[in-house]
């Protein structure tokens, strides 16, 4: 019997087999939440799922496909202006109007795409940023939805999520936390594909990828769109919880694109933890130094700073060089039988 014949090719590691028990009891745990959080801590917990969400995708996009988009705001806005629009003007339950905002997202994501694959480098980043901008200032214009100073969802709307407002709060508290759970499944399943296997070679060297027939354009674009897609429902869920929009919230560079770069950049660029571990110390850095004021975007820029020099791949990508630790199981290995 051969060498070969006593083992085979494994993605699991004791690391990863951990990493999934403990994850399963911290989802039952947060599941739970509205029987042991208060509504501060809820919402807190949210805001995090939420920004999970928004950098795991935005991950996706620059970590994997190398699409360094600045503009990832526009489809957070849309998706919030067309939950508002949809159940205000067409009666379209709230909780119904999330998943039809993603499928406007992706609707929009197609043309917006076929232009701006046109671009490289610095060049798409700008035009990623120029579509928001006109997103902004075409929402600004629409006078039925509040134009410049916003709208708010009308009390009916509110009451028809639910009867009472710890229910309304525990719903969208679970959308948030599914969504959230949506979104990193749907990265670890992707990368797990043939596709996912396309979207790393294209990480690792974009010129190699070419020559070994993979079709750069037609990955890059259905990464872009079901990005797109997800990044709406995400903007549609939190102006749900709002209940107010307006085109300068909608439209936030620095909330819904800077905060998610740093969130990726610290965390580690091409790694489904990275987003994880980044979010998680953004948020730490924010509730321990927000009363500082402009003193906490400074220490956010040192950080950013640190970490770039000191850890190029980010906290997690550092961690995985010295250790070789996967939490979510994608490089396969050769290991013996059992």
């Amino acid at each position: 019997m051969s060498a070969a014949d006593n083992h085979i090719v494994a993605r699991a590691s004791p690391a990863s087999r951990i990493a999934a028990f403990i994850g399963v009891l911290l989802l039952i745990g947060l599941i739970a939440a509205p029987w042991w959080a208060g509504r501060a801590d809820m919402r807190l917990i949210s805001e995090i799922c939420l920004y999970v969400a928004l950098a795991s995708l935005w991950n996706l996009l620059a970590g994997y496909a190398g699409l360094v988009s600045v503009g990832q705001q526009a489809f957070v806005g849309l998706g919030g202006y067309f939950l508002f629009a949809a159940t205000i003007f067409f009666g379209v339950p709230p909780l119904a109007a999330i998943p039809l905002a993603a499928a406007a997202g992706a609707a929009l994501a197609v043309p917006i795409a076929v232009l701006i694959f046109r671009l490289r480098g610095a060049y798409f980043a700008i035009g990623t940023w120029v579509v928001a901008e006109v997103f902004r200032l075409v929402f600004a214009q629409v006078s039925a939805l509040g134009g410049g100073s916003g709208t708010s969802l009308p009390a009916g709307i509110v009451k028809g999520i639910a009867a009472s407002r710890s229910l309304r709060e525990a719903y969208t508290y679970w959308m948030a936390l599914g969504l959230a759970v949506l979104v990193v499944a749907m990265v670890y399943m992707l990368l797990r594909s043939r596709r996912g296997l396309a979207l790393t070679a294209i990480r690792d060297n974009e010129l190699a990828a070419t020559s070994l027939g993979i079709d750069i354009w037609r990955t890059k674009f259905f990464v872009y769109v079901i990005s797109a897609a997800l990044t709406a429902s995400v903007g549609a869920l939190i102006f749900l919880q709002k209940l107010r929009i307006s085109p300068d919230a909608a439209f936030s560079v620095n909330d819904w694109t800077a905060f998610v770069i740093f969130i990726v950049v610290i965390g580690g660029i091409g790694t489904i933890e990275g987003p994880i571990i980044g979010t998680i110390i953004f948020f730490l850095l924010r509730e321990t130094l927000a009363d500082l004021g402009t003193t906490y975007l400074l220490v956010l820029g040192f950080v950013a700073i640190a970490v770039m020099l000191r850890a190029p791949k980010g906290l997690w990508g550092y961690v995985k060089d010295k250790t070789g630790v996967e939490l979510f199981a994608l490089t396969r290995r050769v290991v013996p039988k059992r």
